[in-house]
């Protein structure tokens, strides 16, 4: 019994992975190419990289059936000397914060001024300050991103580097309901209470009505089990919690499946 339990976790989970990685795919791909275009700039400035942006995320937020909401390039204080603070970032035609009236991409409008009141110091936030500390691709939430989309959101953010020094992240952000209508269905189809959770135990999905999205799991032993995902130490291993659950990391996502027995 306990193997085809094991075996019906690691289906699972291999299939969470393969919803997942193609956007870790898509991320490492533009920064491959914000890399190569920055180390081919002597003086790189806002007016000139934001088109290149703009061209390398319109594709994904042009796609209404994908999951992302909202792309882009937030730079480095200091890094683009025409705008000290920068995010260049757009939001799809699905992303309902400030909605435009054609309901087309459109890019944020955000505050760079450091002494205006509205404005937000994004090197305070984990899907910046982490990636920045660990040098590493990074998935925060579920949060409620007040920023960019007002509503429970997973933001995956990696590192764009320039002759060794971090130029800015580039990324994405999902609303956490569109990853739950493409999830909740794969974990009801192993007829085991399910619930999947970030690095820091913090919930993304659940069968468990109980388990609400952003919330943490608090299980004894799960922070032990996913403490090489938060410390950006490599894959967890998988595990087995008091009371008979299983742990299983979703591939290389840094999310887990904490998968029951009843």
């Amino acid at each position: 019994m306990t193997a085809i339990v094991v075996n019906a976790a690691d289906t699972i989970a291999h299939r969470i992975a393969a919803t997942i990685d193609p956007l870790f795919a898509l991320i490492d791909t533009w920064r491959d190419t914000l890399e190569a275009h920055l180390a081919e700039v002597a003086e790189p400035n806002a007016a000139d990289l934001d088109p290149v942006i703009s061209a390398l995320v319109r594709p994904a937020l042009d796609d209404s059936s994908g999951l992302i909401t909202g792309a882009g390039f937030v730079a480095a204080p200091g890094f683009l000397p025409d705008a000290p603070w920068h995010l260049a970032w757009w939001l799809s035609g699905t992303n309902t914060f400030r909605a435009a009236a054609d309901g087309g991409v459109r890019r944020l409008e955000a505050e760079s001024d450091p002494d205006a009141e509205q404005f937000r110091d994004y090197t305070t936030l984990e899907w910046w300050r982490t990636p920045a500390r660990t040098g590493t691709r990074h998935l925060t939430g579920p949060y409620v991103d007040y920023l960019c989309t007002d509503d429970y959101t997973v933001t995956i953010t990696t590192p764009v580097t320039v002759d060794g020094e971090m130029a800015g992240v580039v990324g994405t952000d999902a609303y956490v309901a569109r990853i739950e209508q493409e999830l909740l269905p794969v974990l009801r189809e192993s007829g085991h209470p399910c619930t999947l959770v970030n690095a820091s135990a913090r919930i993304v999905a659940s069968t468990d009505s109980r388990h609400a999205t952003g919330a943490l799991l608090r299980l004894d032993g799960l922070p032990a089990v996913l403490a090489p995902l938060h410390e950006h130490q490599g894959q967890a291993a998988a595990g087995v919690l008091p009371g008979g659950r299983f742990v299983v990391p979703c591939g290389d996502t840094t999310l887990a499946l904490v998968f029951g027995t009843a």
